[in-house]
């Protein structure tokens, strides 16, 4: 039985916050119908840190990534070295999360759960100078393992892809202790809900090609550029953009929108924040945006096609690569030629289909429920 279960994201950016929500969903759906799991927290990592530490970790980094995005991409790939520079790593983590160590000295959970580096670090830490007696599991959020990843002292590693697995095989990881189970999302990807039907309730025309835009995930002023780069489109669509807790962003699409000739090839219809992100998917043909790992995840499972545009370099480029070796998404680094691709896309039913179907063969809807069910036999 598990009484106590931790789990432990980091606010630096949206994804391995919502990697943790969907396995507290999981994992509270099946301690009910079990009754084996009493208490299941959330807890992110970062509240428990200090000040500057928090900014650097969040905002700070989140504004590079919009503004300097060849800044983070060249840390990525610097700190990308397993096994080295391990103490420094964990001196400057230790000093900077003083509550957060503290924490879990007190509450002392059965099993701690993590969908960021950071966290991890700091348990494995604790538990190879015995503080903390709680099993660990590390919950990948991207196609690659990056080396801040990789720790000494954990019960399971959860990875997206068979590659990964292979990758961490080879620097000594036991293989029976890794599960390839897919990035868990939010189980209710996993429901079928009818495209035409989707279409009527949220307003769209059920005839058109509809592309879903993740615009808040862009910087100030490019979503104007991507969406004017999309009217050249030959093709009849319509473009769901979803500009998150941006309001300045969804006034401004809005009347870009309200200015659009009704019979125009190429429809806009901004959203605001949504908590039926799925039942956006399941209306929609295609994603256009940066490949995020939830993101991704969240298509694949609707079995959407993406297009890339400008991925951020570092785990970005390395999902874009994993995507694209797939054949389940093609890449645009030029706005100017993105009507194009599409065009050459959506004029080739065959090609779409067969990346429809490489999308099914990648993807992982049940992937929370899974790893939920692995943990429960390491109880």
């Amino acid at each position: 039985m598990l009484k106590k279960v931790l789990l432990l994201s980091a606010s630096a950016g949206a994804g391995h916050v919502r990697a943790a929500q969907a396995i507290e969903k999981a994992l509270k759906e099946a301690g009910k119908e079990a009754g084996i799991v009493r208490e299941v927290h959330h807890l992110d990592t970062l509240e428990f840190t200090n000040k500057v530490f928090r900014h650097l970790y969040s905002k700070a980094y989140i504004e590079l990534v919009n503004k300097l995005p060849e800044v983070p991409g060249w840390f990525y790939d610097k700190l990308d070295k397993p096994w080295k520079n391990e103490r420094r790593r964990l001196a400057l983590d230790k000093l900077n999360t003083r509550p957060f160590i503290k924490l879990l000295r007190e509450y002392q959970p059965d099993m701690i759960i993590c969908t960021h580096f950071l966290p991890a670090e700091i348990v494995s830490w604790l538990k190879a100078k015995e503080r903390i007696a709680s099993r660990q599991a590390i919950i990948v959020t991207d196609f690659d393992v990056h080396a801040m990843w990789l720790c000494h002292h954990y019960e399971r590693y959860f990875v997206a892809i068979d590659e990964s697995r292979a990758y961490l095989e080879a620097l000594g990881i036991p293989r029976d202790k890794i599960t390839v189970s897919g990035i868990p999302i939010d189980p209710i990807f996993a429901l079928h809900k009818d495209k035409h039907e989707m279409r009527l309730k949220h307003g769209l025309a059920p005839d058109r090609t509809t592309i879903l835009l993740s615009a808040g995930g862009f910087g100030v002023g490019s979503v104007d550029r991507l969406i004017t780069s999309l009217f050249p489109l030959q093709h009849s669509v319509q473009i769901v953009a979803i500009c998150g807790h941006n309001k300045d962003l969804k006034e401004r699409l809005s009347k870009l929108a309200a200015g659009i000739n009704p019979n125009a090839t190429v429809m806009l219809k901004p959203f605001g924040y949504t908590l039926e992100m799925d039942e956006l998917m399941a209306a929609s043909d295609l994603v256009l945006g940066k490949p995020g790992g939830l993101t991704t995840s969240e298509a694949l499972a609707k079995g959407l096609v993406l297009a890339i545009v400008n991925p951020i370099p570092g785990q970005e480029e390395r999902n874009s690569d994993h995507l694209l070796e797939a054949g389940a998404a093609i890449r645009c680094n030029n706005l100017p030629t993105l009507a194009y691709k599409l065009d050459r896309l959506l004029a080739d039913p065959v090609r779409l289909a067969t990346m429809r179907a490489n999308v099914y063969g990648m993807a992982r809807p049940n992937a929370a429920h899974d790893i939920v069910q692995k943990l429960l036999e390491l109880s």
